[in-house]
């Protein structure tokens, strides 16, 4: 079994890391350098951005914070935001990420996911899902920042993106982001059952407990989280020593 991941989740609008509930509410947290360089330090395994209004404003993630971050930490980063052709990948895999995320560019351009694990390798695509559970207690998939229904089967899309060649999917509800009353975990259990990738469960953490249980029921293979990272309510550190108690292999710090 790999050691399960860490991965705080820095959501970046106008060059600042910003944290909202349910993509509403958005409020000011901090610089991404300076956040990102204390979450390498304090043991976080990997990192992810978002731009989150680089869909709406029609462009790709900010260059500007991606160079900064990739000068202040030591460990693995994700980016995603306005990401809808293989020169985006480009360019921010030469700015110092480790990964790139796509969601609704994905969404548009199916191929896109094919086209870049072929140049670049299935670990470098990241397919990032915002889902909302509907009528029919399925999940829908959202794009625009979770603005739009597709209409499209989250669970569904996840395998599609996987046989298109992505290597890990991100799984984010909606209806628990920023809730803080625990991941979906009916929703990160049945991605978990269709696809043979990293699932990263996201959306909803608000205590230890909601960890474990996206992890030993949900069947994570890491677990993002934002405010409760932000604000210190939870330290890495306490985290990954509970997850140790639990029987959950981590890296150490």
């Amino acid at each position: 079994m790999l050691a399960v991941r860490v991965i705080p989740c820095l959501d970046v609008k106008d060059g600042r890391v910003v944290k909202g509930t349910r993509f509403t509410a958005i409020k000011d947290v901090d610089d991404p350098a300076t956040l990102g360089r204390f979450y390498s330090e304090e043991g976080a395994d990997e990192l992810v951005f978002y731009d989150i209004t680089a869909t709406s404003e029609a462009r790709m993630a900010s260059l500007g914070f991606v160079e900064a971050v990739a000068k202040e930490i030591n460990i693995p980063f994700c980016v995603g935001g306005g990401v809808n052709e293989i020169g985006d990948f480009s360019l921010l895999l030469d700015q110092g990420a480790d990964k790139v995320s796509v969601n609704s560019g994905a969404v548009k351009h199916p191929s896109l996911i094919t086209e870049a694990a072929r140049k670049f390798g299935s670990q470098c695509v990241v397919l990032s899902i915002d889902a909302k559970r509907n009528a029919n207690d399925r999940w829908d998939v959202y794009v625009k920042g979770g603005r739009e229904n597709t209409g499209i089967d989250a669970i569904w899309w996840a395998e599609e993106g996987v046989r298109l060649g992505a290597g890990e999917i991100v799984i984010n509800s909606i209806d628990e982001d920023g809730m803080k009353t625990g991941y979906d975990i009916a929703l990160i259990k049945a991605i978990s059952n269709v696809v043979n990738v990293p699932v990263i469960a996201s959306g909803g953490a608000g205590t230890i407990d909601h960890f474990v249980d996206a992890i030993k029921e949900g069947r994570s293979d890491g677990v993002l989280a934002a405010s409760v990272f932000h604000y210190k309510t939870i330290r890495i550190k306490d985290l990954k020593k509970r997850l140790n108690e639990e029987g959950i292999r981590v890296r150490q710090i």
